[in-house]
């Protein structure tokens, strides 16, 4: 994963500020053609071929900072012809993510390489480990052949002096489930049918030629034709400012919501559902129950891991409840999701409570653009606090210990916790899917409650943070540690939709 601290993260942030201030402005289609050479002057370095191919990026960022699929857009156009109809759309539609061919290197294929430093050893691991023979040792040195060669890496993994280097597109390498393909000239393409939206592509492209389609004008559009706009926002939204408990909601209070929920409150309501769901099925027999309020998880096991799909959750995730309470609590409003997640746009696109999603790095544009500065804002927060366990769904291991604190015998639990979805993630489940299935025997060593989170350590290194994750877990503890505790018997505060909406309602 790339550190948020880069050119690219500044660039990005940068692109999307001044898209938004001249959406403020009102000025949008008279100057969003200048912005491109504004953000690349004449005196800059191209870090591509040349000035006018960074400036070809930076237009694509543009287009998909305005909500618009790339692929389908004519480079012939000017940024302003798009403006209407990205201010005029009715809703954010299918994908959710889009590719910047001007912005992809067009890296090379997967493929290993013999380095200098090759000793010719007598053992000769890499030739004997090859299965298709594709290496042979010529003056004491060892050559692959690359119309032989598979890709397999066995020969790195057996070199003792580790001089068999690997290169393979960072994105190609990170997709858990190979979406990502290259055309004739090299440039990487997302098969959408595959994507679960994880986001794992655009975390570590250090060109940034994967993006998510923004929802961030239509927000804007929504506040500034005078809709009641309420914000709710994930617990790890919570650690990715450095600010103090209720600071954040008054930042966004001034940026123009009208109110602002916790998604913490439908993580209690969440995992008191899920606790609750287990024990019945525990009950009736079921081998095994995995959580469900990661969507890209969700979505991974629809199209990829099938036989596992009976096993999850049909429990709705924190931002639906959170969703349905906002609505609970004004039928009228219109409700937007603030994570680090990408995959979460494509979860409310189908839910009936969440009419918008964005990312915590939309909001730190939008709130830069609006100069306020969320540590000199007075603290405001709502009369419900969540829970710890709550606040927690933010970290790995987060979801799993909420239900723990809930079952009644837990004894009965076997967790185990998919931290960050991989190729070899990917086999584990498809493995633990063919028993679900009937289709092998139930290992005793099996787990029966699973948390799958695609991103490793949780939604707090999600692909649209702003903080390091070591900074983020320390600004996250913070934040828990002022949620409820439990009562005195031990167990969680119960979290009653009703009684929340009757309490937030006035506040």
């Amino acid at each position: 994963m790339l550190n948020v601290n880069n050119r690219l993260t500044a660039m990005k942030r940068a692109v999307l500020i001044r898209v938004v201030q001249l959406q403020l402005a009102g000025t949008l289609a008279e100057n969003i053609d200048a912005i491109p050479e504004e953000l690349i002057p004449d005196d800059a370095v191209p870090v591509r071929k040349d000035l006018a191919a960074d400036r070809a990026a930076v237009r694509a960022r543009i287009l998909a900072d305005l909500g618009l699929l790339v692929e389908k857009t004519d480079s012939s156009k000017p940024l302003s012809a798009y403006v209407e109809e990205a201010l005029s759309r009715e809703k954010p539609d299918f994908p959710f993510m889009t590719m910047l061919t001007d912005a992809c290197h067009g890296c090379k294929s997967a493929h290993f390489y013999v380095t200098s430093l090759c000793q010719g050893c007598e053992a000769r691991p890499c030739v004997v480990n090859c299965p298709k023979k594709a290496i042979e040792v010529v003056n004491h040195r060892a050559h692959i052949d690359r119309e032989a060669c598979i890709g397999c890496g066995l020969c790195h993994q057996n070199c003792s002096y580790h001089v068999i280097v690997g290169f393979a597109p960072p994105c190609e390498n990170a997709c858990p489930v190979n979406a990502l393909y290259k055309d004739e000239n090299g440039i990487e393409h997302i098969d959408y049918e595959k994507c679960t939206f994880c986001g794992a592509c655009r975390r570590v492209c250090p060109f940034g030629a994967m993006q998510p389609r923004s929802q961030l004008t239509d927000v804007i559009r929504q506040i500034q034709s005078g809709k009641k706009v309420h914000a709710i926002y994930a617990p790890a939204v919570a650690g990715q400012f450095k600010a103090q408990p209720g600071q954040l909601e008054s930042a966004l209070r001034k940026a123009g919501f009208a109110k602002v929920w916790e998604v913490a409150i439908g993580a209690d309501i969440t995992a008191d559902r899920e606790a609750h769901e287990f024990e019945e099925r525990m009950a009736e027999g079921a081998p095994m129950m995995t959580t469900s309020c990661c969507p890209a998880w969700v979505r991974l096991a629809q199209i990829h891991v099938p036989d596992i799909v009976p096993a999850i959750s049909t429990t709705r995730s924190p931002m639906h409840y959170t969703g349905e309470l906002a609505k609970k609590a004004d039928p009228e409003c219109v409700t937007v999701f603030i994570g680090p997640c990408l995959a979460k746009r494509r979860e409310a696109f189908d839910d009936e409570f969440v009419d918008y999603a964005l990312s915590v790095d939309e909001i730190d544009a939008l709130l830069a653009a609006m100069e306020i500065d969320i540590t000199k804002m007075e603290g405001t927060t709502g009369k419900y606090v969540p829970t710890v366990s709550g606040r927690n769904f933010a970290k790995i291991g987060g979801v799993a210990e909420s239900v723990r604190l809930r079952v009644k015998d837990k004894s009965k639990l076997k967790p185990y916790i998919v931290n960050g979805m991989t190729k070899p993630a990917v086999r584990q489940l498809q493995a633990w899917g063919k028993m679900v299935a009937g289709k092998a025997p139930l290992a005793p060593d099996a787990p029966n409650l699973v948390e799958v989170m695609c991103c490793e350590g949780g939604c707090i290194a999600g692909p649209g943070i702003i903080t390091n994750a070591k900074l983020g877990l320390g600004l996250l503890a913070k934040y828990v540690a002022g949620g409820s505790t439990p009562g005195a018997d031990g167990k969680p505060i119960p979290c009653d939709m009703d009684d929340v909406v009757r309490n937030e309602t006035n506040a």
